[in-house]
């Protein structure tokens, strides 16, 4: 045997021993080749230098733009909030002596539109002098049962009427709400729980109506400080909310009376404009010169005569009172 055929046969002795008789650094580099897997196109390969990375904005959740991702300075808007809507029986309304869209009752309609119009004017800052806070109307009286709350309803529903505004009507009697239930509606939370649940926002409580520009925020839950909640902060930050969020918003506020309690005193400081409701043949003139009395700091306050029984001057009378209460 050769020499050759001897070294073959002794490789082969080691190879089947386990025993690689190269060289280390050749062992090394085969093992290198055999152990790295082979560059794959769609995978960077960290160990070689490659070209700077091209910034990309972070994609906001819930939000996708053609497979491209948003950028970083695109505002993201959550998902506005819907007030609930609400049914009011219709038929029930002017069953019960209420305005409809119908005109019905007419006499009724048209009293609501000699009421209305001065308060328009004055909302709507198309008189000669501007009243502040204008579309801010509170509808009080000096004591209960002299129909504030009925009038509050069909002052709304008659301006609802109007093609050029909204209306808002708030229940604002905090301790004896009642326009829910005139409307033939359930309760349901409102003013009182926007000024004490943090969180809780104006979409949550207001109610859309089947009315045509009409909506209600109701009274909401009962408060032992409702007085405090209406004078407070809150109510300030409240109110402007609801006259910055449309230019063409009424707010109707139907309040307490104005003697047995002091939440309409509070209320008015932040009223443009007061109806103060006046029971014909019923209302001491006492008490309604003492009601006035509470309301000096109101630009505009006017009266409305209720209930007054001569078909001559139909069953309202409607006039202003300036710093002269008597």
């Amino acid at each position: 045997m050769g020499i050759i055929e001897q070294a073959a046969k002794r490789l082969e002795e080691l190879r089947r021993a386990g025993i690689d008789p190269r060289p280390a650094k050749d062992r090394d580099a085969e093992d290198e080749t055999v152990l790295r897997p082979r560059p794959d196109p769609g995978v960077i390969d960290l160990s070689r230098p490659t070209a700077p990375p091209v910034a990309l904005g972070l994609v906001a959740p819930g939000r996708v733009q053609s497979g491209l991702a948003a950028r970083n300075d695109a505002p993201f808007a959550p998902p506005q909030r819907e007030s609930r809507q609400v049914e009011i029986d219709l038929a029930r309304l002017s069953s019960m002596g209420f305005l409809t869209a119908n005109g019905k009752p007419a006499r009724l309609a048209d009293e609501y539109r000699v009421i209305k119009r001065p308060l328009l004017t004055n909302a709507l800052q198309k008189s000669p002098t501007r009243v502040a806070l204008g579309n801010l109307i509170m509808v009080t009286s000096a004591v209960p049962g002299e129909g504030k709350t009925y009038t509050a309803i069909n002052l709304a529903l008659s301006m609802a009427m109007e093609l050029d505004s909204t209306v808002l009507l708030v229940d604002a009697d905090v301790a004896r709400p009642s326009v829910l239930n005139r409307l033939g509606l359930p309760g349901s939370k409102g003013l009182l729980d926007l000024l004490t649940e943090p969180g809780l926002e104006l979409a949550d409580v207001m109610l859309r109506t089947n009315i045509d520009r009409l909506s209600i925020l109701p009274a909401g839950s009962h408060h032992s400080r409702a007085t405090e909640l209406l004078a407070s902060d809150g109510m300030n930050s409240l109110i402007e909310e609801l006259t910055g969020r449309y230019d063409d918003r009424i707010l109707v506020f139907d309040a307490p009376p104005l003697l047995p309690s002091t939440e309409s005193r509070v209320l008015a400081t932040h009223m443009g404009q007061v109806v103060v409701v006046v029971e014909a043949a019923r209302t001491q003139r006492s008490l309604l010169v003492q009601a006035l009395g509470t309301l000096e700091s109101c630009p505009v306050v006017m009266t409305l005569l209720n209930k007054v029984a001569s078909a001559d001057v139909g069953s309202y009378n409607y006039g202003y009172y300036g710093n002269a209460r008597d």
